[in-house]
């Protein structure tokens, strides 16, 4: 069988009861996650534009942006999934380096609320889309990110369609015919990486409408080929330039759960500086003449290219190593305000003096060590430290969060919560 029938034949079958408890608490935790960093993003007025385009969309009144509105379903959740991703805030899978829950739990919410699914339905459905995600990156690691594509989009439509086909009713058929559809479009271009663009913002967005509209067709009679994922001209071979690892791809579905392995992000800023913030870290308060950060090799065009010095954005500066090391040693700390004033001469003096050096640990680029040095001493992390969901969410969500705490799987008691939070 191709990869998108085996996908699609465990995902039709995969039913909350299948759901080991550990696996099923850790979506709970990734839906708060996701509700506090959608909460910050509108705040902070970071997905105002997508919200705006939401909202002129319209259509049906099947399902709610976070911000109250009752719009179509694809619309709700095009727009709850930039509010979740505009800060760079939200959960990575190191394995695949996909914001899984950024494009799976806006489309989870969107069409339980359009079907009236009970909660435990919507976990299923999530966390199908979650594990198809995180596989679908993790066969080929960093492969679509050295073409200049996005893994997350990439690969995102295609578990949104899943998690869209299983809410809508489909069998396994209609699951591989919307793998199909959606791997047929998917997109992302990485150009933003050298420029203070918000397309990145945008990508989880797009690949939760495309996800919903492709098991929507599937509902309606299209027709997707089998080998779109794993087929001479499918997602990997054609996008990827490489086969998948079959095995990380299609092993142990069921048994492996990549959900639990989605990392809750401690630090508002790309996964691959996360190791050197922490090992940064034990250099806070200090004034080094000069900073040596090691990193892997896949992460140096990513966070460490010569624009990243001096950021033009918030969001660029999200993706530079020197400004985020830079700003731990000065401020002790990394945080959303870290990105509000990118003019500071502290922080800028130091970033001009960091040195970057590269080394292959033989991981993959998110999974590996953290090293700084300074002066003759080094600090060594071995991989990124994670965060709590509870903990940043309550932070995100403010007076509101003990209600999302509360408000369980059920997707009409989480919808009301977040709007709650934001009134």
């Amino acid at each position: 069988m191709t990869a998108a029938t085996t996908l699609a034949e465990w995902a039709a079958a995969l039913d909350f009861r299948d759901l080991p408890a550990p696996v099923a608490g850790v979506a709970h935790e990734h839906l708060i996650d996701a509700a506090g960093c959608a909460v910050a993003g509108i705040v902070r007025g970071a997905a105002e534009p997508a919200l705006v385009v939401a909202r002129g969309l319209g259509g049906p009144p099947e399902a709610r942006l976070f911000t109250g509105e009752r719009v179509g379903a694809v619309a709700a959740a095009f727009g709850n999934a930039v509010a979740v991703h505009a800060l760079d805030f939200d959960d990575t899978h190191a394995g695949g380096l996909v914001h899984a829950s950024a494009v799976g739990v806006p489309v989870a919410l969107a069409l339980a609320e359009q079907t009236g699914s009970r909660g435990s339905e919507m976990v299923a459905a999530l966390v199908a889309g979650l594990e198809i995600i995180c596989r679908l990156g993790a066969a080929v690691p960093h492969a679509f990110h050295a073409r200049g594509l996005h893994a997350t989009s990439m690969c995102g439509v295609v578990g949104a369609a899943v998690t869209a086909g299983k809410l809508l009713g489909l069998d396994a058929a209609g699951l591989t015919n919307a793998i199909g559809v959606a791997a047929s479009g998917a997109s992302g271009l990485l150009e933003f990486l050298h420029s203070p663009a918000s397309t990145k913002q945008l990508h989880p967005g797009t690949a939760a409408a495309n996800g919903i509209l492709a098991a929507r067709l599937a509902a309606a009679g299209a027709t997707g080929p089998a080998g779109a994922l794993d087929g001479e001209y499918g997602l990997f071979r054609a996008l990827a330039g490489r086969e998948p690892d079959r095995a990380v791809l299609l092993g142990d579905l069921g048994e492996r759960w990549e959900t639990t392995r989605i990392g809750i992000k401690p630090y508002p800023a790309c996964r691959l500086n996360h190791a050197s913030i922490d090992a940064a870290g034990e250099f806070a308060g200090t004034s080094p003449a000069a900073l040596t950060v090691t990193l892997h090799p896949d992460a140096v065009p990513i966070v460490a290219g010569p624009e990243k010095r001096r950021p033009r954005s918030a969001y660029e500066a999200k993706f530079s190593v020197y400004w985020c090391v830079a700003a731990m040693v000065v401020d002790g700390w990394v945080d959303l305000d870290t990105f509000d004033d990118l003019d500071r001469p502290d922080v800028l003096s130091l970033a001009a003096r960091i040195t970057v050096a590269v080394s292959d640990p033989g991981v993959v680029a998110a999974d590996a060590p953290g090293l700084v040095e300074a002066g003759g001493r080094v600090s060594r992390v071995e991989r990124s430290t994670g965060g709590g969901a509870r903990t940043k969410a309550a932070a995100n969500l403010g007076a509101g969060a003990a209600a999302v705490f509360a408000a369980g799987y059920e997707p009409v008691a989480l919808l009301d919560a977040i709007e709650g939070c934001l009134k």
